[in-house]
């Protein structure tokens, strides 16, 4: 009766153990399996974008890149906004993102000269 006793406890212990260690391998596999679904959607995000831009015919520049007629006519309609990002097309057009001194964004449309235009 007491070897009966003392298999059924070493048993029991050799269970908790291998569930224990099944639990850890199973979480390992959760976390590894989030990390790559994190880097697919970013990486789905970044394709998506450039996918966006390719299709309207923008391409993201430098704001070094805005022609000065462009920055000065910024500042002339809409004092104290600021680019925060800038696209050029292949005429030389500029679509620029831009924040407002009054915490709005908006998406304007320029030529090189800095004349504003309807997209």
């Amino acid at each position: 009766m007491k070897k009966l006793v003392l298999v059924a406890v070493m048993s029991l212990g050799s269970l908790t153990a291998f569930a224990q260690e099944t639990e850890a391998i199973s979480t390992e596999a959760t976390e590894v399996a989030t990390e790559a679904t994190e880097a697919v959607t970013e990486e789905v995000a970044v394709a998506t974008e450039e996918a966006v831009e390719a299709q309207d015919g923008f391409n993201e520049v430098a704001l070094e890149e805005v022609p000065e007629a462009i920055t000065t006519a910024l500042e002339a309609a809409h004092p104290g906004a600021t680019i925060s990002k800038a696209y050029a097309n292949e005429d030389a057009q500029y679509k620029i993102e831009v924040a407002k001194a009054d915490g709005e964004t908006a998406e304007l449309y320029a030529d090189a000269e800095g004349n504003w235009i309807e997209m």
